[in-house]
């Protein structure tokens, strides 16, 4: 049985599918906090839109950064806001990052897609 998630305003098919759900045990650095995590996405059932968000995170125990780089995934159908693109997934490959700095300066980073749960509706497919 699979998970249908669609557009908690319009009711659009989003196309997630749970194959690509990562599980909610899963360590980023961004968070997970109330969201579905997924690691490939239909990308013709959304409008991206590029933001810089200015203010302290942190990466690892040893880095620490002020500017975040995401990207706002918008329901294609209605422009609600359902998510966000970060490159906070798992090492592309293995090291320990230039000059002793976090992953992400050094190791290229598979790409996380980030749901909100409130966003989107989740049913059940027979």
């Amino acid at each position: 049985m699979a998970s249908i998630y669609t557009c908690n305003e319009c009711g659009t098919n989003l196309s997630l599918h749970s194959a690509n759900l990562f599980p909610p045990d899963f360590y980023f650095e961004a968070g997970n906090k109330g969201t579905l995590s997924f690691a490939a996405i239909d990308s013709s059932k959304f409008r991206f839109v590029k933001e810089d968000k200015i203010r302290p995170f942190f990466e690892t125990i040893n880095y620490w950064g002020i500017q975040r780089k995401r990207t706002k995934l918008l329901c294609n159908s209605c422009g609600r806001l359902v998510g966000y693109l970060y490159d906070d997934g798992p090492p592309m490959m293995t090291g320990t990052g230039q000059f002793g700095f976090g992953p992400s300066q050094a190791i290229p980073r598979a790409p996380r897609y980030r749901f909100k749960t409130k966003a989107l509706r989740i049913t059940s497919e027979t």
